[in-house]
């Protein structure tokens, strides 16, 4: 879990570095506390600089930077996330067709209660692609789409 936090982490103040540590604690739903672990352990790898970069002495300035190691560790954090997701996209289409074909090779599948469970399960595969649709990559969207239709 701590990669994932660190890369979120990482695009959070890639996008933003002014963000402060309570802000990032909120967006990332984790304490404050482990906010402050993790940018600690950032900035011990070298992935992070901190400080007031601004000649005003207001504290409210302070900003978050990535070191051209932590973009470098971003991408490859990236990558590993990425083919993490897309191996347990496979797996889960994989499960998802075996649970087909096990429903249509059930003698209850000429139930008309089983009927309705199947109709209620497409009804729920549509909810969860409109609820999360903005949220999600339009390729990964199209992809459960073909997925869906098979």
């Amino acid at each position: 879990m701590q990669p994932e936090i660190h890369l979120k982490l990482l695009k959070l103040l890639e996008k933003n570095p002014q963000l402060t540590q309570r802000e990032l604690a909120h967006q990332l739903g984790i304490s404050l506390g482990k906010t402050n672990y993790c940018l600690k352990a950032l900035k011990e790898k070298g992935w992070l600089k901190w400080g007031n970069f601004s000649k005003k002495p207001n504290k409210s300035q302070y900003m978050h930077l990535l070191t051209p190691k932590g973009i470098s560790e971003k991408l490859i954090l990236t990558i590993h996330f990425l083919k993490r997701k897309e191996k347990e996209y496979e797996l889960l289409k994989e499960e998802i067709a075996h649970l087909h074909e096990e429903l249509a090779t059930s003698p209850l599948a000429a139930n008309p209660l089983a009927q309705e469970v199947i109709e209620r399960i497409e009804e729920a595969k549509h909810f969860v692609m409109r609820k999360h649709a903005n949220e999600m990559d339009p390729n990964l969207i199209a992809k459960l789409k073909i997925a869906w239709r098979n």
